[in-house]
């Protein structure tokens, strides 16, 4: 993927990296001892180039430099989960203390990849979402039992991240990934997957295929062009 090279006013340290101009949604900003990540698209590669994929992600995240604290900005209906896997272990495993903001939503993949926050946060109209992982598949009967095996091994894995940092008991997060489930801010508070609520960015989720999804809140609908707008500003 084609790379444009942003250096903020007032930023010190190398400049940080983004996506070409075609990726709206994804964004690594330097800010001196302070980086900045906006995943407000696609998690993976999709079809028109607007995912961020896990090894440009990690390409980015080196080229920030040291910085002393990562906020990354989530406002994304998720994606591949093993590209949020890898991304999620990359902003683990570094230096700097990583604060999650969910400006807008963060469902499936996003979800996830917000559990690597040392803090979490989330507007008082945002929402977390969680379901179990899907994939389309072909073949014959054993490939297909391959596949469900595998899909059985990653939802085991998702679950014991989510009981990890939320606290909550294992059979309870798994009736919430097995019915589709969406939390209100205050919600998401309560279950354990936010710390705390902060007011309302000027930013509306960013739903691009809401037909993805079985439960989908009516305050959810797509607004998609509010939400590159926020970006930008």
């Amino acid at each position: 993927m084609n790379m444009t090279v942003h250096h903020l006013p007032g930023a010190k340290g190398p400049p940080a990296r983004s996506s070409a101009p075609g990726n709206q949604g994804y964004r690594i900003v330097n800010r001196g001892d302070t980086g900045e990540i906006y995943i407000y698209g696609t998690i993976g590669a999709d079809w028109f180039g607007e995912g961020v994929t896990a090894k440009q992600f990690t390409e980015d995240l080196k080229k920030l430099g040291n910085v002393k604290t990562i906020h990354l900005r989530i406002n994304s209906e998720g994606g591949s989960v093993m590209d949020a896997r890898a991304m999620y272990t990359q902003l683990v495993q570094h230096s700097a203390r990583v604060i999650v903001h969910i400006d807008g939503w963060a469902a499936s993949a996003a979800s996830f990849l917000a559990m690597a926050g040392d803090e979490i946060e989330i507007a008082e109209g945002g929402f977390f979402m969680i379901h179990n992982a899907w994939t389309v598949a072909s073949g014959g009967a054993d490939d297909l039992r391959r596949t469900a095996d595998l899909l059985d091994s990653v939802n085991t894995t998702i679950r014991e991240t989510y009981v990890a940092r939320s606290k909550s008991d294992p059979d309870k997060v798994k009736k919430w990934m097995d019915d589709e489930t969406y939390f209100s801010g205050p919600e998401a508070v309560a279950a354990g997957f936010a710390d705390r609520i902060v007011e309302n960015m000027k930013v509306a989720a960013s739903v691009k295929h809401p037909e993805r999804f079985r439960n989908l809140p009516a305050a959810l609908r797509p607004n998609r062009a509010a939400a590159v707008a926020a970006l930008k500003s």
